[in-house]
């Protein structure tokens, strides 16, 4: 699976050991940066990933800074893409299962280098459902 990740100055160091977790569990992973934790603005490094996904270079997006959540607010403004904030991986599956979202934030900050672990192994490991979910992923997909 090829998977965009990028961070910003609060999550560089989960995104590095992310990234690391993920290469080792076999997928091909494109770091989009930062190369430091030099402070830097979180919406250009999620626009970069939310692209990524939006045009098929990658199947999923992770993006980690201080809570997740600006992240998502500026992933979620690219077409194509449905971000979730995650906390817990329960929603990372349901995130998956019922809303078919494409791209994960997670919180560098708040939330442990092993939860963010398992919170990416649910996201990753389950699969849309479809059914009745797929006529509300597509009226959440037309208020684009």
């Amino acid at each position: 699976m090829v998977i965009s990740i990028a961070s910003d100055h609060a999550g560089f160091e989960q995104k590095q050991q992310l990234a690391a977790y993920l290469r080792q569990a076999g997928h091909t992973v494109c770091d989009q940066g930062p190369a430091d934790d030099t402070r830097v603005d979180y919406p250009d490094f999620a626009e970069v990933v939310a692209r990524d996904v939006a045009t098929g270079a990658a199947e999923f997006g992770v993006l980690v800074c201080g809570t997740g959540i600006g992240m998502a607010m500026a992933a979620d403004k690219v077409d194509g893409v449905r971000a979730a904030n995650i906390v817990r991986p329960d929603f990372a599956a349901l995130c998956r299962q019922h809303n078919n979202a494409n791209v994960i934030t997670l919180s560098g900050r708040f939330v442990t280098l092993e939860e963010n672990e398992r919170i990416l192994d649910a996201f990753l490991g389950a699969s849309f459902e479809g059914g009745r979910h797929s006529d509300r992923v597509r009226k959440i997909m037309e208020l684009q």
